[in-house]
Order: C-alpha cells, then sequence, then structure tokens
C-alpha cells in the first residue's frame, strides 16, 4: 500500500498519519465482493447479518450495491469487562429479529482481528439451522488471528495497525470517515 497522506476532514485530519485505503479503493471492493455474492446466492434470498455498530457502513454500500433480493438484520455484543479493547466473555445484546432456520445466511463483518467474538456468533447462528452460513470481511487482520475461520468472501488484508474509518472507529469516533487511515500513537495510547 503507498502512503497517502489525509485529506482534510475536519477535526479529525490531524490524528490521522495516513490512509491505507482510500474511498475509491473501498467503494470499488465492494462493488465487486457484491458481484461475487450476486453470484452465490442468486435465487435464494439470504438474510444478511452483521454486528452493530462498526459494520453500518459496509453493509449499507454492499446493500445498495447487491442487484438479488435480500433481507438484513443485525446483532449487538458487549464485553462482560465492558472494555472493547479487551477480549473478554461476550454477551449479546440485542439479537436477530429474523428466524434463520433453513435460510441462507451470509454473515457481513466489517473487521476480523483474533476471531474469538466472531466465532461465538458463528456457533451461537449455527445452532439456529440455517440452510448455509458463509463469512463476508472487508477488512482481514490475519496476522492477529487465533481461530481459524473460513472466509467465503473478503476484502482487504490489512497490517496489525491501529486503524479507523469506514464503520471502524476509536472511542466511537472516526466511524464516519470515508477512507481508512492509521491513527497517530499519540492519539491512542498515553502520551509520555
Amino acid at each position: 500500500m503507498s502512503r497517502i497522506h489525509p485529506p482534510e476532514f475536519g477535526d479529525l485530519s490531524p490524528d490521522i498519519s495516513e490512509i491505507l485505503l482510500t474511498e475509491n479503493q473501498i467503494q470499488q471492493r465492494v462493488g465487486e465482493l457484491a458481484g461475487e455474492i450476486s453470484e452465490l446466492y442468486r435465487d435464494k434470498n439470504p438474510v444478511l447479518v452483521g454486528v452493530l455498530k462498526g459494520v453500518l457502513f459496509f453493509m449499507a454500500d454492499l446493500l445498495r450495491a447487491l442487484p438479488i433480493a435480500t433481507e438484513v438484520d443485525f446483532l449487538s455484543v458487549a464485553n462482560y469487562g465492558g472494555d472493547s479493547r479487551k477480549q473478554g466473555p461476550v454477551r449479546l445484546v440485542k439479537d436477530l429479529e429474523t428466524p434463520i432456520e433453513g435460510r441462507h445466511v451470509l454473515f457481513v463483518e466489517d473487521v476480523i482481528d483474533t476471531g474469538l467474538t466472531l466465532n461465538y456468533l458463528l456457533r451461537t447462528l449455527k445452532a439456529r439451522q440455517p440452510a448455509s452460513l458463509e463469512v463476508c470481511v472487508l477488512f482481514n487482520k490475519p496476522t492477529k488471528r487465533l481461530i481459524d475461520i473460513p472466509l467465503r468472501f473478503k476484502g482487504f488484508d490489512i497490517p496489525d495497525r491501529f486503524v479507523v474509518g469506514y464503520g471502524l472507529d476509536f472511542h466511537e469516533k472516526y466511524r464516519n470517515l470515508p477512507f481508512v487511515g492509521l491513527l497517530k500513537p499519540g492519539v491512542f495510547s498515553p502520551k509520555l
């Protein structure tokens, strides 16, 4: 990936050291993923399932690019410890409203790193006996993976760095950036 300096984006720009993926690169790949997904799910009316809040931007763009009939639903999870940056026991805060038994389900994820939370959610969904269950991720951090997660559709492999934008946040900020950029270390670590 080439080093691109962030464009002006209000008061968020000074916190970004460089852009990893531009808005155009992301939108092009989302369109390509929509084409691949359409081939697999043609005439199957799949249910696309995502975890709030980060997947919201990707899910919206993906749905608009899909030329097939789909349904959509969301889950929300929280760690018992309350710190979203540390792994711990996960609990469902919001469950699906759509029954998925006998349905084709595509789990849509913004970013996968360790795979622990996703593994828990996939086991939970498999227990509901869908006809099929596949995973689509836009941003994949393979070097952080602790559990092997089969990915049917993948957007980009990204480095194990602190990235924000296009749904990815730090303390609920930066989700609205149309690109994915590196957050300056001084922003997320204590200054000495």
